[in-house]
């Protein structure tokens, strides 16, 4: 514990107090990840929003252009054609009714979860167990589909979701230390102008009030939020 705080310490005393421009905050975090592991590199959105109005809730889905890093393990609810679709396209699980009994034994061997709009019925009976785990299929996220194959292509190939809590906050995964600073960047930038062009049209005053990059281990770095363009570039 004491050579993880050291760590983290000496972590914090490089960032300092700066704001940075997005590349360099990535090349920064690269620097501070020394965990024995490929750390999973996130940002956090402090947004001037109250969630706790209905139109001022903010939830969706980016696709990243270099992916998240990680594996994601896919269920998917269907039957016949579409499941046999499903299969195909590499789902890891699929199936119904011995699915549902799977989950509701307390096994859940996915990341994300897709189901057919017919399978809904049966699904919606798993709400109070998916829906806190942030697994219910919901055809806003493109989950509930007809098209369970590009669905799954596109949540194996790096779409991740965002959603602000009751805080106003978006957490976000956006890659691995292992990435260059580039694709952090670039992976980044999908995220923010997704967030920018989402923005709740209720929001009241400064929308992007603060962005903080971190690794698993790391203190935050504070991102520039002016910021809107050509994020992968130097600053000058």
């Amino acid at each position: 514990m004491k050579k993880l705080a050291k760590k983290y310490a000496a972590a914090k005393e490089a960032i300092g107090d700066a704001t940075y421009a997005p590349i360099d905050a990535f090349k920064l975090v690269k620097e501070v990840s020394t965990a024995n592991f490929d750390e999973t590199i996130t940002v956090d959105f402090r947004l001037g929003i109250d969630t706790r109005q209905a139109d001022q809730q903010l939830r969706g889905t980016v696709s990243l252009p270099n992916g998240s890093g990680k594996t994601v393990r896919v269920a998917v609810f269907a039957e016949g054609e579409a499941a046999r679709a499903a299969q195909e396209a590499g789902a890891d699980i699929v199936g119904t009714e011995e699915l549902m009994d799977q989950i509701q034994r307390g096994e859940f061997n996915f990341d994300a979860a897709v189901a057919t709009p017919d399978q809904m019925g049966k699904v919606g009976r798993l709400g109070k167990v998916l829906g806190p785990r942030g697994l219910m299929p919901n055809p806003k996220l493109g989950t509930v589909t007809t098209d369970v194959a590009k669905a799954i292509n596109e949540l194996k190939g790096g779409r991740v979701e965002y959603r602000a809590d009751r805080y106003g906050i978006a957490h976000v995964i956006i890659g691995k230390a292992s990435f260059t600073p580039e694709q952090l960047a670039e992976n980044y930038g999908a995220v923010y102008d997704e967030i920018l062009r989402m923005k709740p049209a209720a929001a009241k005053g400064k929308y992007v009030k603060s962005i903080t990059v971190s690794g698993t281990m790391t203190p935050g770095i504070t991102v520039d939020s002016s910021v809107t363009r050509n994020y992968a570039e130097n600053a000058e």
